[in-house]
C-alpha cells in the first residue's frame, strides 16, 4: 500500500488557533472532522490516518513550532518509510493573494521559517508543497502580526469553499500525481 505524509504547518496554543500561519492546520483539521478522524497525540505532533483507494494518508500536524517543523517531517518520513516525492507540506504564503493555492514540487522557501527548517532538515528543496495565499490590502506594516493575526471576516466567509479545495488537491495528489494535481488545480 503506498504511503503518503500530508503536513499541516502551524503552531500549537489557543493563542495561534484561526490565525493566517495555521492555515496548515486549519486544512488538515477540515479534511479530518469531515470523516471523523482523530489526531492522537504522537512523537514531534499529532496524527490521524485514514486509508482513501488503496493509499495510507498520515495526516501530521508538528507540535514543534513553525520554525522547528522539518525536525517532525524527516522523523515521520523516515518512521513511516514514505518517499519525498510522497510528501504534501501544506503552508500560507504572504506572496499570494488570498486564498490562491498553487502546488509546487520543488521552490525555494520563500523566506517561510517552516518551509526554511524542511528544506535544511531533508537537504534538498524537492519536495512538494501546497502553498495558501494569505496576502491583503489591509495587511499591516509588521510582517510578524499579520500572519499571526486573525483572519477577517471576510477572509473568514471564503475560508470553507478553499478548504474543500485543498481536500480535493490533496486527494488528487495521493491518487493523480503531483503532475496531474497542478495541471487540474494550479490557476483556480
Amino acid at each position: 500500500m503506498k504511503k503518503y505524509l500530508i503536513v499541516g504547518l502551524g503552531n500549537i496554543g489557543e493563542e495561534y488557533d484561526d490565525t493566517r500561519h495555521n492555515i496548515g492546520f486549519d486544512a488538515l483539521n477540515a479534511f479530518a472532522h469531515k470523516r471523523t478522524l482523530k489526531f492522537e497525540e504522537v512523537r514531534l505532533g499529532s496524527m490521524a490516518k485514514v486509508r482513501h483507494k488503496g493509499r495510507l494518508l498520515h495526516l501530521l500536524k508538528p507540535s514543534t513550532f513553525m520554525n522547528l517543523s522539518g525536525k517532525a517531517v524527516r522523523y515521520w518520513m523516515t518512521q513511516e518509510k514514505i518517499p519525498l516525492e510522497n510528501i504534501l507540506v501544506i503552508t500560507d504564503d504572504l506572496n499570494l493573494p488570498f486564498g490562491t493555492l498553487r502546488l509546487k514540487t520543488k521552490g525555494s522557501d520563500g523566506g517561510h521559517n517552516g518551509l526554511k527548517d524542511i528544506q535544511a532538515q531533508l537537504n534538498t528543496v524537492r519536495y512538494p508543497r501546497l502553498r495558501f495565499g494569505i496576502h491583503s490590502e489591509n495587511k499591516t506594516p509588521n510582517t510578524v502580526d499579520f500572519v499571526l493575526g486573525r483572519w477577517t471576516p471576510s477572509e473568514t466567509e471564503k475560508l470553507p469553499e478553499r478548504l474543500l479545495q485543498i481536500e480535493n488537491i490533496i486527494l488528487s495528489f495521493c491518487t493523480q500525481g503531483s503532475a496531474n494535481t497542478m495541471n487540474a488545480f494550479n490557476g483556480q
